[in-house]
């Protein structure tokens, strides 16, 4: 049998004295905890341990003594030997640390055979006396040998295992080290009481942990604790008023929700609102992932409105809103210059190609028009775009993310003309695609039947199959035109609908990207572990083997997509062939942010 002994790196240097921790049955493991120094009284010691029992919930006991031998103290291990009887348990660890050793001799004394090693050594003389090998006894006394031998030392940093979160490991076989790694976090996160008792302490009693040189703690951290208080207070009523304007019943009118629905600007401050409840909530973050999750919204909220103030400090500084408001203009006009060129080239042979005169001459015509409105609403508006840009640029104050919204919806509205494009040529292009699936189901003696969803076979008249010949006939030859003008501004739009897709990612990234787990995982990789991973210490002859127990840390992957804040959906989560499908068939592709659920 293997005795498993879990013992804090923070003790190897202790004073002499007692061993206080925990069994752990069924593992045939004890979890040191702490060492109470010598001198000591066992009443006080007792009543000591069943306070902190009583705190902690945990099932503490004395698992035996420690001993580092010192000048003066060379009786120091017989009398912590008989404390054994003071403090009854099934099992006595009797610890040592040789001078000049890195490791500890183990002896373990039972109860109920209390002079086991005294009858051993009495049975050796006897059969040096006698000069006769008993068999049995010599395999008694060996397999007695090899139990006392058998104890593993398992060193850990007591801090580390505090402070951890062990992580379940996905689709993996059930592990009995991850069971064990798990009683081991539960236990030394449940024994905080004991943690409390340090050096500076005027009691009778001393001890050595992790924390006996002084309680870790920042007069920062507590302040900020102590602040939070009024400022969770002054965020809620905020957030009331918010919640209040925004339940006025003119802004609920159906106009103005779709509107806002499809904005991005509002889309962002409704998420951010989100978040600044998730932050000022009265209730105290006990989960880890409640604790997490608020970690992450609170350094990514900080990060953005640290990137939107940067961008104020480029756009407000050296005229550069004035430069933008000066060279949007001449861009628009550019734009629009290269379309009438685009449409004009389309209007004659485009590549060559033999187009429908009177249907390319109404289509060119009538896109110029639109184009004609657009240049004279830009002209209108040119008075107003730096006052426009200066206004708008202050929403970076609120985070670099309202700016790039903003940015987004700035965008939508000065090539509104392309959209108005793609859907003229979308729709009519979709009305010729079904006309023509329509009439070649005529030709096949078929019809579509809207009640069944279904094709159904149909008999034709002759005037219905001349009328639809003649219909397929002037739709088949029309389509090379449509198609044309179809694919030019499908293929325009598509950049605009990239540019702002690229926007929005840049946004949900920011939204939703752990950094304060992440920075924790490369700061600080055993507060998020998957589990424990051990080496060997060291193995000197005549000693125990020790072994070194470390934090497997979660891989950077999985703390993203753990820890990964949920986000509304952007797009619709079409595939790459749906897409191709739609834009085949002339099926409108939307580019605007769909408030829906959220989703991980």
């Amino acid at each position: 049998m293997v005795l498993k002994i879990f013992f804090p790196q923070c003790c190897n240097r202790a004073d002499s004295g007692l061993l206080v921790g925990r069994w752990i049955a069924g593992h045939d493991l004890a979890v040191v905890l702490a060492v109470i120094h010598y001198p000591f009284i066992p009443g006080q010691v007792k009543q000591y341990i069943q306070q902190m029992q009583a705190q902690s919930g945990v099932e503490l006991s004395v698992l035996g003594s420690w001993s580092l031998p010192t000048d003066g103290q060379e009786s120091m291990e017989s009398f912590l030997k008989d404390l054994s009887t003071i403090f009854p348990q099934e099992r006595w660890l009797q610890i040592s640390r040789q001078i000049g050793k890195m490791g500890f001799t183990c002896e373990v004394i039972d109860q109920d055979q209390n002079r086991r090693v005294t009858q051993q050594e009495a049975s050796k003389k006897e059969e040096k006396e006698d000069g006769k090998s008993n068999g049995e006894a010599g395999r008694e006394g060996k397999e007695k040998e090899e139990e006392e031998e058998k104890v593993i030392f398992i060193h850990y940093e007591q801090r580390n295992v505090m402070l951890s979160h062990l992580h379940p490991i996905e689709k993996r076989a059930p592990n009995p080290e991850t069971d064990v790694s798990s009683e081991l976090k539960q236990t030394v996160a449940h024994s905080q009481p004991l943690f409390f008792l340090d050096k500076y302490d005027d009691g009778p009693l001393k001890s050595t942990h992790w924390q006996s040189e002084g309680r870790e703690a920042s007069i920062i951290v507590e302040l900020l604790k102590q602040a939070t208080v009024p400022l969770c207070l002054l965020i809620s009523w905020m957030l009331s008023i918010w919640t209040w304007i925004c339940n006025i019943w003119i802004l609920n009118l159906s106009p103005l929700r779709f509107l806002s629905s499809k904005l991005s600007t509002c889309v962002q401050l409704s998420y951010r609102t989100g978040h600044m409840r998730t932050l000022s909530s009265p209730k105290p973050a006990v989960e880890h992932m409640h604790f997490m999750r608020k970690a992450n919204i609170l350094v990514s909220f900080l990060v953005d409105v640290a990137l939107g103030m940067l961008l104020i400090s480029w756009l407000y500084r050296d005229n550069h809103i004035a430069m933008l408001a000066n060279t949007l203009i001449p861009a628009a006009d550019h734009v629009a210059k290269e379309l009438e060129k685009l449409l004009q080239w389309l209007m004659g042979a485009p590549a060559g190609l033999k187009m429908n005169r009177a249907l390319d001459q109404v289509l060119g015509r009538f896109f110029l028009y639109h184009i004609h409105l657009w240049i004279s609403y830009i002209h209108l508006m040119s008075p107003f775009i730096e006052g426009i840009l200066w206004y708008g640029g202050l929403s970076a104050c609120f985070g670099l993310t309202f700016a790039l919204s903003l940015l987004s919806d700035m965008v939508a509205l000065f090539t509104f003309h392309i959209y108005c494009f793609y859907v003229y040529g979308a729709r009519l292009y979709c009305l010729k695609i079904y006309g023509l699936s329509s009439l070649w189901r005529l030709f096949r003696g078929k019809k579509w039947n809207v009640l069944r969803q279904r094709v159904d076979s149909c008999s034709y008249d002759l005037d219905q199959l001349f009328i639809g010949t003649l219909l397929f006939t002037i739709l088949l030859f029309l389509l090379p035109t449509t198609a044309l003008y179809y694919l030019v501004f499908t293929l325009l739009r598509l950049v605009v609908v990239l540019f702002q897709g690229i926007l929005h990612l840049t946004v949900d990234f920011i939204n939703s990207f752990p950094l304060f787990a992440v920075g924790l995982r490369i700061c600080r990789p055993y507060r998020l572990a998957e589990g424990v991973k051990f080496r060997v210490l060291c193995e000197e002859p005549g000693t125990a083997l020790h072994l070194l127990m470390e934090m497997n840390p979660l891989r950077c992957s999985t703390v993203v997509k753990t820890y990964r804040t949920p986000t509304y959906s952007c797009y619709p989560k079409d595939s790459w062939v749906a897409l191709i499908q739609k834009l085949f068939v002339g099926e409108l592709i939307y580019p605007w942010r769909h408030k829906t659920t959220k989703t991980d």
